[in-house]
């Protein structure tokens, strides 16, 4: 075992793919196959799969990843320390629905802990992605919600991947609507009486099923809808079209400004917002980090009791 063959099977892990990894590390697709084989043959396990999506981590390729990553990364320490004299480099990646609160802590972490030398990534995208970004190592941390609804489809995907959930906090289904909607002056909503404006929600893909998606109470038929990809034109239809979307009622500092509105609905449903790790996978020190900066954000204490349970430290 060598300290290549390791970066190599990271790369493979991070890209899904040989050849895309092979570019990166600008080696050739054999030379990259022969390193894995030999490791897997050294250890007598199967490290990648192969499907008709690319390649993945098997289940012992996934436990075996996350002890490549440590020796990597320890390694990293020593050379940066003892060779080139440098600060070491924080790296960390997270993958999430579009919620303004992880890109806050997100900033905050960047902003309050001093760090000098990094290698970040916050990635808002499909469910379906941040599950596979954390069962494939990609992401250290995915953050997305469960309800009475889908949390029966979800859970099964992250048991299958051997994912876990841990629960942020717990609130009630809202509108969001901008602020010169001509509901925005309600108290409270009914979704009835949004029937002739644009309902808005974020596309999932090949996944675009009800279990998959970012919006509570998908399930009711709308008269008009639009799928989006990124929370900023979500906004900017929000404005200009008088759309809404069903999301957990929280606003985050880019919204303080009273632009986007949330209005609570008559619903019984309870979201559940947490974030999902690998259960063979050790969280580094920036991921705890990144952690603590989410369970400080102020804007949890925006809601009433009775709209948001404030999560547990």
């Amino acid at each position: 075992m060598t300290l290549q063959q390791l970066r190599y099977c990271i790369m493979v892990a991070e890209k899904g793919s040989i050849s895309e990894a092979a570019k990166t590390l600008f080696v050739t697709q054999p030379s990259l196959t022969s390193a894995i084989q030999e490791l897997e043959s050294e250890f007598h396990i199967t490290i990648f799969n192969r499907t008709n999506r690319g390649i993945v981590l098997s289940s012992e390729g996934a436990e075996f990843m996350s002890y490549a990553r440590q020796v990597v990364e320890q390694a990293e320490l020593m050379e940066e320390k003892y060779r080139y004299r440098g600060t070491t480099k924080q790296r960390f990646q997270i993958s999430a629905q579009h919620y303004s609160f992880v890109a806050d802590a997100f900033t905050n972490l960047i902003k309050e802990c001093a760090l000098e030398d990094y290698d970040l990534t916050l990635r808002e995208t499909k469910t379906s992605e941040i599950i596979d970004d954390v069962k494939n190592l990609r992401s250290e941390i995915g953050v997305l919600y469960l309800t009475d609804f889908n949390q029966k489809v979800l859970n099964r995907y992250l048991k299958e991947n051997k994912l876990e959930f841990h629960e942020l906090f717990q609130a009630k289904p809202h509108i969001f609507i901008g602020e010169n909607h001509p509901l925005a002056k309600r108290e409270r909503i009914r979704l009835e009486e949004l029937s002739e404006y644009p309902y808005l929600c974020f596309e999932q893909g090949e996944y675009n099923s009800f279990y998959f998606s970012e919006e509570m109470l998908s399930t009711i038929p709308k008269k008009k809808s639009i799928k989006v990809s990124d929370r900023a034109t979500i906004f900017s239809l929000m404005l200009s079209l008088n759309g809404y979307t069903v999301s957990t009622g929280i606003i985050g500092d880019d919204l303080k400004a009273g632009t986007i509105l949330a209005k609570p609905i008559d619903s019984s449903e309870t979201v559940r917002v947490g974030f999902i790790t690998h259960k063979k996978a050790v969280l580094s020190e920036i991921a705890n980090l990144y952690l603590k900066k989410l369970s400080e954000l102020p804007i949890f204490c925006q809601m009433e009791e009775k709209e948001i349970i404030i999560m547990q430290k």
